[in-house]
């Protein structure tokens, strides 16, 4: 049984290592500051939009009511672009209408959503989900794009993002579908998952309750009512940071800008790494204990092997003819 016992001290010492490999170091968590923000197509001066985004400095962006080449409103700029340029970000934008430009060789007319980033884009798309759309004048549900979902590299750890706009009006139905078209895309958060937007629902509003359950409000009660809309003298709670449990909320507030008619929500978080120093130890743990496991069966079978020899010579039988050694007759 010596092959066992030295297995087990080796063992022990696997487990010394794995536990070096979990130090504090190795499972450290990661700040991330996050800001949603609906900045009405600029509200006439994009500057203004670049500039109350600056002044929290924030990490990852959440921008809902895009201009892109959409209208005068906005001088047909294409208002992504210039604020992830401007703030020096990576960024992607998500249409909900496009239109042909006013003239062939113009660019489409888009209006939608955009995530600004920091950390490198990794992949994204633009999902489809039921809305009520604003450029008809009688309008009924219909699919349309503009649900955005990137996954974002937040110093190694892969974050999945997501930005949305609901339905504004008073008949809650739109919004009840949209929420549930969106959980079919979120998913089980099992990875760190951020879902940014305007529900435009109040926290109580019955609507967003499946989305509340599936995500936590980063929003805590510490930091006050967190009124956004509107900006000038806010009343409602319709802007909203939601996360997974990956992520601890360390603060938030809603800065004081009249940039545009919503106030931007902005969340301090901290992510909680996991890396492959974890994963190392766990697969060194798994293997010594499937190397034991191998070794104390194979104890087992030689140890049953030594009682069937003894066996067989208690009763002097002629080893050759012993089952113990070959597959023939037993010893009787």
């Amino acid at each position: 049984m010596r092959a066992p016992v030295r297995l087990a001290g080796f063992l022990v010492l696997l487990a010394g290592v794995a536990c070096a490999h979990l130090s504090p170091a190795a499972g450290s968590e990661i700040p991330l500051r996050v800001m949603t923000y609906n900045i009405r197509s600029g509200n006439g001066n994009l500057a203004g939009t670049a500039d109350a985004i600056r002044a929290s400095a924030p990490d990852l962006v959440a921008l809902q009511e895009v201009d892109v080449h959409w209208a005068e409103r906005s001088n047909f700029v294409d208002q992504a672009t210039v604020l992830g340029q401007q703030l020096q970000m990576q960024v992607r934008f998500a249409r909900i209408y496009q239109f042909a430009g006013a003239q062939p060789q113009d660019p489409p007319r888009e209006f939608g959503v955009a995530l600004l980033s920091k950390f490198p884009i990794l992949d994204w798309s633009n999902h489809i989900i039921t809305r009520l759309s604003t450029q008809e004048s009688n309008p009924v549900p219909a699919p349309l794009p503009g649900f955005l979902e990137a996954k974002v590299d937040v110093r190694g750890v892969t974050v999945r993002v997501f930005n949305t706009h609901l339905d504004y009006r008073a008949d809650p139905r739109v919004r009840e579908q949209q929420v549930k078209e969106m959980l079919a895309f979120i998913g089980e958060p099992s990875a760190p998952t951020l879902l940014f937007g305007d529900l435009n629902a109040p926290p109580e509003a019955s609507e967003i309750q499946p989305l509340l359950e599936r995500l936590h409000d980063a929003w805590p009660a510490s930091a006050g009512p967190g009124l956004t809309d509107p900006a000038d003298e806010p009343r409602k709670r319709i802007d909203y940071v939601l996360v997974s449990k990956h992520f601890r909320v360390q603060s938030a507030s809603v800065p004081v800008t009249l940039a545009s008619d919503h106030r931007p929500v902005v969340v301090d978080l901290l992510l909680r790494r996991r890396d492959q120093s974890a994963d190392l130890a766990t697969s060194i743990l798994k293997r010594g204990a499937e190397s034991l496991a191998a070794s104390q069966l194979a104890a087992k079978k030689r140890a049953r092997k030594r009682s069937q020899l003894d066996s067989c010579k208690a009763l002097r039988s002629p080893l050759p003819f012993c089952r113990c050694l070959h597959a023939v007759p037993t010893c009787t």
